[in-house]
């Protein structure tokens, strides 16, 4: 039965986990005194300890009363993420970040980027947002690839 989109409340999720990692914001495409410019302190390896909240919206299932198991997000988050980063130094440790120079913004769009072809084959979920604390003053968030970035696009060219 498909459910009524008039009727059927529209809900969104959060798991939120939390890792410590090491990185050194440094990119190869600059120079030795252009990192140390441009990254400042964070050009030398340093360490945060992470908060991950990943947000996934959904139709609620009038059967089980959920958008999505929490269980099975929590699974996902922990398999392609948690323990891909925990106690790692992201700039060098980690596959998936490599050619990525790590900060928070590249941190966020590569876990979408890992979770969300998972999070889509639940029926009716997608992912919404991830959200990721570098500290407790300082988050970067990411709505996925979409309008906002074809209009960035558009106007840097």
């Amino acid at each position: 039965m498909t459910p009524d989109p008039e009727t059927t409340p529209v809900v969104e999720i959060v798991r939120r986990e939390e890792f410590s990692s090491a990185h050194r914001l440094h990119s190869d495409a600059l120079t030795d005194e252009e990192n140390r410019r441009i990254f400042g302190p964070c050009n030398n390896t340093h360490g945060h300890n992470y908060a991950l909240e990943v947000v996934v919206r959904g139709a609620v299932d009038r059967q089980t009363g959920m958008v999505m198991n929490l269980s099975d997000l929590t699974s996902l988050v922990q398999e392609k993420v948690v323990l891909e980063v925990d106690h790692k130094n992201l700039s060098e440790d980690v596959p998936f970040l490599q050619g990525r120079v790590a900060t928070a913004e590249n941190l966020a769009v590569a876990f979408w980027e890992r979770l969300q072809p998972d999070i889509e084959t639940f029926e009716g979920c997608r992912l919404h947002r991830i959200r990721l604390y570098e500290s407790q003053n300082n988050f970067v968030d990411y709505f996925g690839p979409g309008p906002a970035a074809a209009r960035i696009s558009s106007a840097s060219s």
